[in-house]
């Protein structure tokens, strides 16, 4: 029998991880929270019983019932159907965002850490962007490009690069320090080499804690922007614009605004509840 080098460590840590949600409630519903809206998300065209776009004036702001779960909103559309619609939008900004800006400022930290004539130059690049605040650049980009969701997408995925190249960076570094990087060099193995082959994967549970934490942030920023008008434009569904809108009627149907509101406190919830687990799995530092 063959056996593949490093297979029993992922099926260890698999048998772990397994473990400790099992004996970790609160995880474990944060899990099934996420499950259950990212299947709403994903399958939103064949859960959502109306179209979201259409307008029933006949149905103007009716609460919550059989007929329609979450109510209507102020144009009688179908508040149940726009929120599953909106949760695949604010989700899809949210991930896109980390994305990007996370392999970005994954490189970015990994050069300034194995190249030290390029540290200063990229980290003092990296303060720089961290000076100004995602709302900002928000703001900036819809001045330019105008106000939608490419707008939101390219403001949180600069405002995440920043924070990522600091923890790649710092987790590179401690890596680059073994002795078996040492080796590496002596044997002649390139710097791309090194980079892809060992320093990355050794840097990776680290950063991918960070952006599972930072990925609720996202979502958050993400749903602000549309608060504030700088994210999709209406009609589209988006949960932060569902919100804003739902605020003119909140003295008499607050569902309209409430209840996009705590579709978005139940994902960044769950998101960094699940990020704060992986961390506790992940970090060495913190296994018992």
């Amino acid at each position: 029998m063959t056996l593949v080098p490093g297979s029993a460590l992922p099926q260890s840590n698999h048998a772990r991880l397994l473990r400790r949600l099992a004996a970790d409630p609160l995880a474990a519903a944060a899990l099934g929270t996420l499950v259950m809206l990212a299947a709403g998300a994903v399958f939103a065209s064949v859960l959502a019983p109306y179209d979201p776009l259409r307008i029933e004036m006949t149905r103007v702001m009716q609460p919550p019932s059989a007929a329609h779960w979450f109510g209507t909103d102020g144009q009688g559309r179908d508040i149940f159907s726009r929120v599953l619609f909106g949760l695949r939008l604010t989700g899809l900004m949210g991930f896109c965002a980390i994305a990007i800006g996370g392999a970005l400022g994954t490189a970015a930290g990994m050069l300034a850490a194995f190249y030290p004539r390029l540290d200063g130059l990229i980290m003092r690049l990296m303060d720089v962007l961290l000076s100004f605040p995602a709302i900002l650049f928000g703001l900036a980009i819809a001045a330019i490009i105008g106000a939608g969701t490419l707008s939101v997408i390219i403001a949180l995925a600069i405002s995440t690069i920043p924070l990522t190249a600091r923890i790649a960076r710092g987790a590179a570094l401690t890596v680059i320090a073994q002795d078996y990087i040492a080796a590496g060099r002596v044997i002649g193995l390139t710097d791309t080499g090194l980079l892809v082959r060992y320093i990355l994967p050794n840097c990776l549970s680290t950063i991918v804690v960070f952006l599972t934490l930072r990925l609720g942030q996202a979502i958050l920023l993400a749903a602000s922007l549309g608060f504030l008008g700088l994210g999709t434009q209406p009609p589209t569904p988006e949960l932060g614009t569902m919100a804003a809108q739902g605020i003119n009627f909140f003295f008499f149907a607050p569902h309209v605004a409430i209840i996009p509101s705590l579709v978005i406190f139940a994902l960044v919830l769950a998101t960094n509840v699940l990020g704060d687990f992986l961390r506790d799995i992940l970090d060495p530092r913190l296994r018992g």
